[in-house]
Parts: C-alpha cells; structure tokens; sequence
C-alpha cells in the first residue's frame, strides 16, 4: 500500500478561500498537492502531471468543469483517473451529465466538511 506522500491530487478550484483551505488540509494530511484555479489549467495539470485523484469544481473560468471532465475522460489516462466533483451547483440535470460522463462522487460544497473529504479522498486512494 502506498503512502499518502506517494499520492498526488490535483485541485481544480476557483475560489482562492476554500483553494487554500483544501491545500492546507491535504498537505497536513501528507498529500502532494497541485492546483488550477481554472478548467484550462486544471486539464493541462491533469494530463501533464497524472495526479492520482482530481478534485473538480464546475464552475470555473475559461473552461468549465464539464467540458474539462470530458475532454479529460476523452484522453487515454485521463478515463480512469479518479474525479471527485466538488460544487455549489445542484441542477439536476449538471448532476446527472457529470454522473454520465464519469465521475466518482459528488459532493454540494455547502454539505461537507473538509474532514469528510479528505475520508473520503483516503478511501477511494485506499490508504
């Protein structure tokens, strides 16, 4: 099993308070941790760097995280990364075309704790 400093997790987040308050977090808890503040460079980050997990807002500039989503499910390595949506965006049918093009969770920003994801981060790395 790998440990927690082997893990890499890309953070692609828009709103510079809860960016860094998940970067503190992640980096506490032994991550290394990159970040994009917009869907561009998150998708650039993703392929160049193949974090093990993404952590994807769907509101962002320049590109949207869906469009990031399935240009990055488009991509050979980009099909199986682990992505966990992080969003204040609760539109059923946004939900539902992230659900289709292939998400591992989805979380509503305003009903988790950063504890909760950084559980839930650990479990899905299984370490």
């Amino acid at each position: 099993m790998m440990n927690k400093i082997e893990k890499k997790i890309l953070i692609i987040e828009d709103e510079e308070s809860i960016l860094q308050a998940m970067i503190d977090k992640f980096s506490r808890q032994g991550f290394e941790v990159i970040k994009a503040v917009n869907g561009q460079d998150g998708l650039s980050s993703a392929l160049t760097e193949h974090p093990d997990l993404i952590l994807l807002d769907l509101l962002l500039p320049i590109m949207d995280g869906i469009d990031l989503l399935k240009k990055l499910r488009a991509d050979k390595w980009g099909k199986s990364v682990p992505v966990i949506v992080l969003t204040n965006l609760s539109e059923a049918r946004k939900v539902s075309e992230v659900v289709d093009i292939g998400i591992d969770d989805f979380l509503i920003k305003t009903d988790w704790k950063l504890e909760d994801l950084v559980k839930k981060v650990e479990k899905r790395l299984g370490v």
